[in-house]
């Protein structure tokens, strides 16, 4: 980490551009590998050549003191960083680090990492891009810059983010029709008797108290979802009268099938996935008193997810290709093996009574048929 000095946005800015270069290379080897990237899974179906880029926001503790630490807004002190992932492959795009002030809707933040993971995902896969966030994202500048997204030919992007459950939603949710409700889906797609979604769009846009959507994009549409709450769950006084649990979003993505629509933003929790998975591979643990080191700690950390991710899909199969880092690491990463040379040639002698051992053979031999003749 010595060296981080004036220059230090200049150095992280050629190491994305290096990554990028790196991810273009990689993502040709699981093309030829898979026949294409990774589809993201929704409700028992996948959503084809769709790459979806998920953004979220994280607390990192800080045990003593260092530069920029904080309160944060869940009363503890630390770091607030804003990351994206790619839904379709794992992988960690961007992990900007955050000073624990730094609110949870700054659209400022958003936008810039948002940019920034676009740019990771290679040229070829930007043409159908899908965007989400949770509440935290639902702002007017977040939403108007993905729109504009559009603008360049040959791209279509779509965003799916969580928006307030405010005075808008309350007015007109008594207004909507029993048949407008329809079955929420779960993970298999299969319809659930406890939850129920319905759109909102056009009571919003039309009620009596005129567009309530107004200065947002016109095909912006609102989708709530209706659920019993489940235990421990942080209702407001409108929900907690009701017995209802309520949760809203707002899309650009099209089509008349809003259970599929509110599902496919319903995914957004795979993310938690992702963050806890970079907590375990040094994000939870920044190392330095100084800020500038610890950023470039986050971009090492990311850069070391992204192999676990490549690791998964080019040379494992089966459990390992499932497994988290900590199990990547005592299975496969960690085994205790001889490199011997001899007769020109590197062999490495892993221990037949290893339980994995089949796993780390099979490993070595698809990372080595990577290699160019």
């Amino acid at each position: 980490m010595a060296g981080v000095g004036g220059d230090h946005p200049a150095r992280l800015g050629a190491i994305a551009a290096a990554r990028a270069r790196v991810r273009a290379h990689v993502w040709e080897q699981i093309v030829a590998r898979q026949g294409r990237i990774p589809p993201a899974r929704v409700a028992g179906r996948d959503l084809g050549a769709v790459t979806v880029i998920r953004l979220d926001a994280s607390i990192v503790l800080a045990h003593s003191d260092k530069q920029q630490a904080g309160p944060t807004f869940k009363k503890t002190f630390g770091f607030h960083p804003l990351t994206a992932w790619c839904d379709n492959t794992d992988e960690s795009l961007v992990i900007k680090l955050r000073p624990g002030r730094a609110g949870s809707n700054t659209a400022t933040d958003h936008i810039e990492v948002l940019d920034q993971a676009i740019a990771q995902i290679p040229a070829p896969h930007r043409r159908a891009m899908l965007i989400t966030c949770d509440g935290a994202g639902s702002t007017h500048a977040l939403v108007s810059h993905i729109s504009e997204l559009n603008d360049k030919p040959g791209v279509e992007v779509h965003y799916s983010i969580g928006f307030d459950f405010d005075h808008r939603i309350r007015a007109v949710l008594p207004k909507v029709p029993t048949a407008a409700w329809a079955p929420a889906l779960d993970a298999a797609g299969e319809a659930r008797d406890d939850a129920q979604v319905a759109e909102l769009t056009g009571l919003l846009r039309h009620s009596a108290g005129g567009d309530r959507l107004a200065g947002w994009p016109l095909d912006m549409r609102i989708i709530i979802r209706c659920e019993n709450p489940h235990p421990g769950a942080q209702l407001s006084l409108f929900e907690y009268h009701a017995g209802k649990r309520y949760q809203v979003i707002a899309t650009d993505t099209p089509g008349a099938d809003i259970q599929f629509r509110e599902a496919a933003h319903r995914t957004q929790a795979r993310v938690e996935d992702r963050i806890r998975c970079g907590k375990n591979t040094g994000l939870a643990h920044l190392p330095s008193r100084d800020y500038a080191i610890n950023q470039a700690w986050c971009t090492a950390v990311s850069m070391a997810c992204d192999l676990l991710a490549w690791l998964r899909l080019l040379a494992l199969t089966g459990d390992p290709a499932k497994a988290e880092p900590k199990t990547l690491r005592y299975r496969l990463l960690h085994t205790a093996a001889h490199l011997v040379r001899g007769q020109r040639r590197r062999l490495l002698k892993i221990p037949e009574t290893w339980p994995w051992a089949h796993d780390l053979h099979q490993a070595f031999t698809k990372i080595w048929a990577l290699q160019p003749p």
